[in-house]
């Protein structure tokens, strides 16, 4: 399985015609060399090619100083279409920043967390890993589950039929050796919600 250096989103020009939207209207708007000392990390499912046409760029970052990240940010893109800041006190406090540039709704997400280690990136990689082993069935599978209007992690726990809350099983992959995630994969994704 190859290893994507997900800090580097050149990959997404040699991709979909939607992955590659998104990287020249990343690369147009200079969002990630302008927030280059939060270390942002896009983590959108256009990453994965699980995206549909409602889908956002996420982009993560570390930041322990919300408020300079606000300022930061608002002096950025504040002048931007839709342009809205809040803060999340859900888990660790956090700043989400949303507003359009192009064709993309943009999302931003600051914590004081070390980008590899918050919950949007690990759950980027468990899921990547589902829809590089899985192949393209499980692609179109997750991708119809969003359709049909769940979010990522949900889609991905409803196909391979984990229990719990479906962000923590995700997270739990990680824990889940390749050869014992193959054999979830052997199996017909679960694509039926009354299921």
């Amino acid at each position: 399985m190859s290893t994507v250096n997900w800090r580097d989103p050149r990959y997404l020009e040699r991709g979909t015609p939607r992955q590659q939207s998104a990287f020249a209207d990343i690369q147009a708007l200079g969002v990630l060399t302008s927030l280059a000392e939060f270390d942002p990390v896009l983590v959108s499912t256009v990453n994965l090619d699980i995206d549909i046409p409602s889908s956002d760029l996420d982009i993560i970052c570390e930041a322990h100083d919300l408020v300079a990240f606000e300022v930061r940010v608002l002096d950025l893109f504040g002048g931007l279409r839709g342009f809205r800041s809040r803060r999340s006190e859900s888990c660790t406090a956090a700043v989400v920043v949303s507003f359009f540039h192009g064709e993309w709704e943009y999302e931003i997400f600051a914590q004081a967390i070390p980008v590899e280690q918050q919950r949007a990136f690990q759950h980027l990689v468990q899921t990547h890993r589902v829809v590089t082993r899985g192949g393209d069935r499980w692609r179109s599978a997750l991708r119809f589950l969003k359709e049909q209007g769940l979010k990522t992690e949900p889609a991905v726990a409803h196909a391979l039929r984990l229990k719990g809350d479906p962000y923590d099983a995700v997270l739990a992959l990680e824990n889940v050796a390749d050869e014992a995630l193959d054999a979830f994969l052997a199996v017909p994704p679960r694509v039926d919600l009354a299921s």
